[in-house]
């Protein structure tokens, strides 16, 4: 039995006079014994309001939340509660949801009696919980709390509830990310290509020739035939092959806007996955940091992408040094058929450039490479406002340095044929969806 405030307020209330008169006149038989009455009538009554209130075995009580959590957004928990009692009273509950889940909203039930000639009232609270990294997490009980009819006493009661829910990465952003790259590449192209016609090296149909084309698709076999400009119309090639390699190691530990960059890195991942799944292609996947920790062939279709997020959803960032030259060894020994392989990392010093160029080097000409960086806010911001003491002066020379080393490296890759990548992580899943379009329109695979 647990009293209520207005318990503790009567009981206040009704000894003040008494002890009052105590101190008036004396420890009297009387005063004692108006204590002790008043008491013990106070605490019956409590104990009959107790005895009044809903039997807990009345209630169902259940949890229902999604399949699964998304990172980086809220997510929505209910509870339903369902009672066969004619009284109308508030439920508090209380879910024991995952500490490291952020809370939204309230979990406080205004339960409505039961209405004639139904069998029980069914009700329930809705609250949301933001997840802001992937991984397993466990719910415990539910507690539900409600006052008894006088107002004197609560009564509680503990439901097992213990479950445990998958916080994956945001496949919603991936879809939101693909639509808008090809809608800003349809605007930028024309529309002759919004048909993802005309571009790529795989023949589609003849047609017409019409002004603008170019000359050396006609077809002058077909033009002589029919007796006028024939042209060959070409479409960007399918069943190609993209594999992601992400970098879990200690550069990718840092947070940008609530996320690590490992989770931007992920995300764009998983556009990249939606976009070439939904061409056609294959695409595969690479997660290493000192050993080679998650591989999927590339493969096409829906199901892949399902197992691009589940082989994603638990991945974390590691403290320790990443092994270039294990993860491109082995993506040598699994991977034969020419790939666009993009490589999602981060570069500050000198030699990790220098490791990481020197292999990615060795994957062309087989391969295309695709050197891809989460740009640094923080030191652009550094570099680009006035040093206001020597302090500022050296640092600010630091941060030029390792932009400068940045760069070379970047530019580096390109002059060796591969493609190289530097944006801020709020832009990076549209970036590389647009960098994909390109590399697919521009036939370079």
């Amino acid at each position: 039995m647990v009293f209520t405030r207005r318990f503790i307020i009567l009981i206040a209330l009704g000894a003040a006079p008494l002890l009052v008169l105590w101190s008036s006149f004396g420890a009297t038989n009387a005063v004692k014994w108006a204590l002790v009455t008043y008491d013990l009538l106070l605490f019956a009554a409590a104990y009959f309001d107790y005895r009044k209130t809903e039997d807990p075995a009345g209630f169902e009580i259940s949890r229902h939340i999604p399949a699964r959590f998304m990172i980086g957004q809220e997510n929505k928990v209910e509870v339903q509660v369902s009672h066969p009692y004619p009284r109308k009273f508030s439920i508090q509950i209380k879910d024991e949801y995952p500490p490291d889940l952020e809370l939204r909203g309230e979990r406080l039930l205004n339960a409505e009696p039961r209405r004639s000639g139904i069998r029980s009232y069914v009700g329930s609270v809705v609250y949301k919980l933001y997840a802001f990294s992937r991984g397993d997490y466990s719910f415990g009980d539910i507690l539900i709390r409600w006052v008894s009819p006088w107002g004197l006493t609560v009564r509680q009661v503990r439901v097992p509830a213990s479950e445990t829910v998958k916080v994956y990465p945001n496949i919603n952003e991936a879809r939101r990310h693909e639509l808008s790259a090809r809608r800003n590449r349809q605007q930028l192209l024309g529309h002759r290509r919004t048909r993802m016609r005309g571009q790529g090296r795989e023949f589609e149909s003849l047609r017409d020739y019409v002004r603008g084309d170019e000359m050396r698709h006609i077809s002058w076999t077909a033009t002589a035939r029919r007796g006028r400009l024939i042209t060959r119309q070409f479409q960007i090639e399918r069943n190609q092959s993209i594999v992601v390699m992400i970098d879990s190691g200690r550069l990718m530990t840092s947070r940008i806007d609530h996320l690590s960059k490992l989770d931007h890195a992920i995300n764009a991942a998983l556009a990249i996955g939606y976009v070439a799944t939904s061409g056609s292609d294959n695409v595969g996947l690479l997660v290493f940091n000192r050993q080679v920790v998650t591989y999927l062939p590339p493969k096409r279709g829906h199901a892949q992408l399902n197992a691009m997020s589940e082989a994603l959803y638990n991945v974390k960032p590691q403290m320790i040094e990443p092994a270039y030259s294990r993860a491109f060894q082995y993506l040598s020994q699994h991977c034969k058929k020419r790939s666009l392989v993009i490589i999602l990392t981060d570069l500050v010093d000198r030699d990790a450039s220098s490791e990481l160029l020197a292999y990615t080097a060795a994957l062309m000409p087989r391969h295309l490479p695709l050197i891809v960086t989460i740009g640094d806010n923080d030191l652009r911001s550094l570099v680009s406002r006035e040093p206001e003491n020597v302090p500022d002066v050296y640092r600010q020379s630091v941060a030029e340095e390792l932009l400068q080393q940045r760069e070379e490296a970047l530019a580096r890759i390109t002059e060796l044929g591969g493609l190289a990548l530097d944006v801020p992580a709020g832009e990076l899943s549209i970036q590389l969806v647009n960098k994909y379009l390109e590399v697919k329109e521009r036939g370079l695979l």
